[in-house]
């Protein structure tokens, strides 16, 4: 019998998340804000709860959510770019404050490589590397890995991903037909979202705890190059770039993730 999993946030990646951990024979368990997503998970054989997290609390079916669940998944978006005033680090401490009252064991914590500041000189940057970033967002996602790392009730992994895209939703049609868009030069760091459900899944499998991974797929060209490239494929508006002033940007390197799983990334940006 595989491990009963708790997965905090079952949309965009976190839904195909637990319906590929239903397909591999957990017993999985997933949140939503969302009152008719309910039906949704319960097709897929997810057992959905209404779970909500704010400031001030966390609210709904939390306990029978996280009760007998020994690992749970986070994989909450911080929403700065909506409410850049909000406290994510507080809502996170809320979830951390029940899970703690769960005997849950193992927490894998999706967090994002803008951990990372961007630089001039473009530096490759390895999990092993201390987390410098200056923008809020970067800075709560810090004091939350921090957080959990020091927590002794459970076991952490904390997993940076780069730019999560898939055909769908691609960084290049966002910025197809903008202009002055800025670090035209930076390298790229992106990672589709089935290399991200395959790189959770195989975490799972070989019960790699206490770990810290960045996870990005490696090739990085410039910015210009790549979203110019790849507009033009699709025949859709080119962006254009500011090219007045000196790029900022890192290479984020995930080499260890691939030597301990031993992982070949599936889709190429």
């Amino acid at each position: 019998m595989k491990n009963k999993i708790s997965v905090i946030g079952c949309g965009w990646l976190g839904f195909p998340l637990a319906k590929n951990l239903v397909s591999k024979g957990y017993d999985v368990k997933g949140s939503t804000t969302s009152n008719d997503k309910l039906d949704l998970l319960k097709n897929h054989k997810i057992q959905g709860f209404l779970v909500s997290l704010d400031e001030t609390q966390i609210s709904g079916g939390y306990s029978k959510f996280l009760t007998e669940s020994e690992i749970v998944i986070i994989n909450i978006p911080p929403g700065l770019r909506r409410n850049p005033h909000k406290n994510h680090v507080t809502e996170i401490s809320h979830l951390i404050n029940v899970i703690e009252k769960h005997n849950v064991k193992f927490v894998l914590y999706v967090s994002s490589t803008s951990v990372f500041k961007d630089s001039p000189d473009f530096p490759e940057i390895t999990c092993d590397a201390q987390p410098n970033a200056s923008s809020n967002n970067g800075q709560q996602l810090i004091k939350i890995e921090q957080i959990l790392r020091k927590n002794i009730n459970f076991k952490t992994t904390i997993l940076r991903f780069g730019g999560l895209y898939d055909n769908q939703k691609h960084p290049a049609k966002f910025l197809s037909g903008r202009t002055h868009i800025k670090n035209p030069n930076a390298p790229i760091n992106l990672i589709h979202k089935e290399d991200c459900i395959q790189i959770i899944t195989a975490i799972l499998k070989n019960k790699l705890w206490g770990e810290t991974f960045n996870a990005v797929y490696p090739y990085h060209p410039d910015k210009k190059t790549y979203y110019s490239n790849y507009c033009e494929q699709l025949n859709i508006p080119l962006p254009s770039y500011n090219m007045s002033e000196k790029s900022e940007g890192k290479i984020i390197n995930s080499s260890k993730l691939v030597q301990l799983l031993n992982y070949t990334f599936k889709q190429t940006p």
